[in-house]
């Protein structure tokens, strides 16, 4: 029976990395068709909200947990929706708009590495050997997917906007953790209103600076699919997976996406890749693996 329900977690958790990451594919083609970038972001957190806060809203113990919040974890949740959606993932839209999936992904990739390097300078433990040398692995990898270091003319400011989601996916990722060790809270709680938060400011800045534009019938089917299935549905999916995996096995399955995205793009974007390119998204992936594996073993 462990074994059985082991395997069905590792399946959805599967499901899940593929969902997040065909919405790369969804994401640049909703950017194809004109949709503003910080308000398609928008639309989509806070269509996922929606579907989210009632459910959390028919739990007696989630209500309860939210009427019984103080202001200090208030204050939490409010950064992590500023922070991990308002500019993480506004980022990643903006960043889509002029930099290909692959490319933008691998630059994302660095976050565990950020993230590792970060919290060791917080709690004074420096990485062990072995998360260093996972470190330079990486590193090299995007030397070898990067060269001869060529920007194409307008990738200029997707680099720029890519480098600000890096930084806000790693501090994001630190302030998550803080939040789901001090408040106590349901992830579904913490993902709901955080997501709500940041969701809605995106909405309004998208609105205030870029309008709608002109949505048809395939532009709002593009957001409500991202918005209910890989979003709402993914993210309650993957909750319910960590009740079973470890935290290694986790780190296994979202490191899954760097390839995935990749041969989605290949094949319904048309975003080739050369050997080299392969080569760079392969020893990256390795290294951040090695970081993340080496961070997570004492939380098996």
């Amino acid at each position: 029976m462990r074994s059985a329900t082991h395997m069905g977690a590792v399946l959805q958790g599967l499901l899940v990395t593929f969902l997040w990451s065909t919405s790369w594919v969804l994401i640049k083609l909703g950017l194809k068709a004109s949709l503003p970038a910080i308000t398609f972001a928008g639309l989509r957190y806070s269509l996922a909200f929606a579907c989210l806060l009632p459910l959390v809203l028919a739990n007696p113990g989630h209500r309860y947990a939210l009427r019984g919040l103080p202001r200090a974890a208030w204050i939490q949740l409010v950064l992590l929706g500023l922070v991990f959606y308002a500019l993480t993932q506004g980022a990643q839209f903006v960043g889509l708009a002029f930099l290909p999936a692959a490319t933008l992904t691998l630059f994302l990739n660095f976050s565990p590495i950020l993230v590792a390097v970060f919290s060791g300078a917080v709690n004074r433990e420096a990485p062990s050997a072995v998360q260093w040398g996972g470190i330079v692995l990486t590193t090299f990898g995007a030397v070898v997917y990067f060269l001869p270091f060529d920007i194409p003319v307008g990738q200029t400011l997707g680099f720029i906007v890519a480098a600000i989601g890096l930084l806000a996916n790693a501090g994001s990722s630190l302030l998550g953790r803080s939040v789901n060790v001090r408040t106590g809270l349901p992830p579904v709680v913490i993902t709901t209103v955080s997501m709500g938060i940041g969701g809605l400011l995106l909405l309004a800045a998208g609105a205030a600076a870029q309008g709608f534009g002109q949505l048809n019938l395939t532009q709002w089917l593009i957001i409500a699919w991202l918005a209910v299935v890989n979003t709402a549905f993914a993210f309650t999916l993957w909750n319910n997976t960590l009740r079973t995996l470890t935290a290694i096995e986790s780190s296994i399955l979202n490191n899954t996406m760097l390839p995935q995205i990749a041969i989605l793009a290949w094949i319904f974007l048309g975003e080739g890749l050369g050997a080299r390119q392969i080569l760079g998204l392969v020893l990256v992936g390795v290294g951040t693996l090695i970081v993340q594996l080496w961070r997570n073993m004492g939380r098996v």
